[in-house]
């Protein structure tokens, strides 16, 4: 190659194209993989269940509507005289309890506030990739809140829910080290 050639092409690097569109590096492939992991995991009922469009959560493995007409409340914890820890208590009951028990938590059952519902449920993988990265639209969350978030016990029940419930297909240790390759890549969205 010449030396005008690669002048031209060193030139054309610098400046942006004169379309008005804007010279981005593609996402990361390896992030991209890990973040199909990470959806998997949002999507699971275990994790959508509490993340739904509306503001009544969803149960079950087939994510159908909360019985009893829960509702998220102001807060994400109920509505009054109906909070999630009327039913949902410290920790799951002992399976001698038998089937249809509502679990438990030591954080106290909870929804996202209504003003940050955080969505999993029937979004594009694109969507939901850039809803969690947003901090207007994820809690306020930095990626550093993010990951802590990710240990608390509310998450953590999803790969121990107790009797009846289908835990989080993917291994939690498998989860953390796909998140951790999406946030060092920096947390690039599929197309």
């Amino acid at each position: 190659m010449n030396r005008l050639a690669i002048a031209v092409l060193l030139l054309s690097a610098c400046h942006p194209p004169r379309d008005g569109t804007s010279r981005t590096a593609p996402p990361s492939a390896d992030g991209v993989v890990a973040f199909e992991t990470v959806r998997r995991v949002l999507q699971h009922p275990r994790c959508q269940n509490c993340h739904p469009a509306g503001d009544a959560p969803l149960q079950g493995d087939d994510s159908h509507v909360h019985t009893q007409n829960v509702q998220r409340g102001p807060e994400g914890r109920g509505m009054v005289g109906a909070e999630c820890t009327t039913c949902h208590g410290l920790a799951n009951p002992p399976n001698a309890y038998g089937p249809h028990v509502p679990p438990g938590n030591a954080n106290g059952w909870h929804m996202p506030p209504p003003d940050t519902k955080l969505v999993f449920v029937g979004l594009s993988p694109r969507a939901l990739c850039e809803q969690v990265r947003d901090p207007a639209r994820n809690g306020r969350k930095d990626r550093a809140a993010l990951r802590a978030h990710l240990e608390d016990p509310l998450v953590v029940w999803g790969w121990a829910p107790g009797r009846g419930r289908t835990p989080v297909s993917t291994p939690r240790d498998t989860f953390l080290a796909a998140w951790e390759t999406w946030a060092r890549a920096g947390a690039p969205c599929p197309d």
